[in-house]
């Protein structure tokens, strides 16, 4: 029934970092958004892997946490009132005989809309496991112990013996940040050298120095775990010779990157590249009209991955779906400077 169906001008299906701003750039120009996120809260994996990680790259912020750039976000997106839909992941889109789109979720809300705004990120991720047999008991053990795959607070790990493995920039940056409170850390790297940023990795040094609270353990792998009702005990690592080494510790942190995929988005009938969504760069539309894409999600020549750069192409993609939202109405557009936003102070 018509009458249940949610309405409004665009729907944005992401609660990320980029999605949120899309809120604030489409709100600007007075049209109202419905948000999507398969996640129970926003920020997408700033919000839920690492909230606690610095942000070093975001425009007159020397550093931020990633946690207070989505709160700062969602403040800014406040004022237009968005309608978060969390929990819920954004399974049909489908055209409607008014021109329209109508876009359902796994909770079996409808909402139509003139636009669609894809920001998914990577799409759908979860931590790529290390196949370690008996690791799901120590999964969820509780603060600081057993095996995480994420840092919400770092707090946690105070005073504990850690075992971080990976040789990658998330691997590296949380070897450095939790050096600060854990009681020693662990390094687990397969190889000699590590994939990090070079001055990441010179920060890393620096803290493995003899008596330094980082002790490289390479090259080795992960290879068992020890521990039973009481909990984790250690992490047994090996060579690629065969040769073992137990390290005892409270948690297990595995660093392996994430496992994505596109979820229902790829059976959308978009152009896709790379598995990602291929766009036009100067207005992120799709290869289908009226549905857009931004952030991480979206492939075309030279696209940089970062924040700021979906930033941008929210601000383009918004003024792209004006037209098709308010048509035949003209837009006047004007500086925040000028214009100002509902309820900033």
């Amino acid at each position: 029934m018509t009458d249940r169906i949610a309405q409004t001008d665009v729907v944005v299906i992401g609660a990320g970092p980029v999605g949120l701003f899309a809120v604030f750039e489409l709100g600007m120009l007075k049209l109202r958004c419905h948000v999507i996120d398969s996640l129970d809260r926003p920020g997408g994996q700033c919000a839920a892997l690492y909230p606690e990680k610095p942000i070093y790259d975001i425009p007159a912020y020397p550093r931020i946490l990633a946690g207070e750039l989505v709160e700062r976000l969602l403040a800014q997106a406040a004022p237009f009132e968005p309608i978060y839909h969390l929990g819920q992941q954004a399974t049909a889109l489908t055209g409607r005989d008014d021109g329209r789109w109508s876009v359902e979720t796994s909770a079996g809300t409808e909402i139509a809309a003139h636009a669609v705004v894809i920001a998914a990120g990577a799409g759908a991720f979860g931590p790529n496991r290390p196949p370690l047999e008996g690791i799901e008991r120590f999964e969820g053990a509780g603060p600081g112990v057993g095996v995480h795959y994420m840092v919400r607070r770092r707090d946690d790990f105070r005073g504990r013996t850690l075992v971080i493995a990976g040789g990658g920039d998330s691997a590296l940056d949380w070897a450095i940040s939790l050096a600060g409170v854990a009681k020693k850390i662990y390094l687990v790297h397969r190889r000699p050298r590590f994939r990090g940023a070079p001055e990441t990795v010179s920060q890393m040094e620096a803290l493995a120095r003899p008596g330094g609270p980082i002790e490289k353990v390479v090259p080795y792998q992960l290879y068992g775990l020890k521990g039973g009702e009481g909990g984790l005990g250690g992490v047994v690592v090996a060579t690629l010779q065969g040769e073992t080494r137990t390290l005892e510790c409270d948690a297990l942190l595995p660093f392996f990157g994430l496992s994505a995929n596109l979820g229902p988005i790829a059976d959308w009938g978009l152009e896709l590249e790379k598995h990602r969504v291929t766009v036009e760069p100067a207005s992120c539309q799709t290869s289908v009209p009226g549905i857009f894409a931004i952030g991480d999600i979206v492939h075309y020549d030279r696209k940089l991955k970062l924040i700021l750069t979906g930033f941008a192409e929210a601000a383009s993609a918004a003024h792209a779906i004006h037209p098709l939202a308010r048509s035949g109405e003209e837009l006047h557009w004007e500086y925040s400077t000028t214009r100002g936003v509902p309820g900033a102070v």
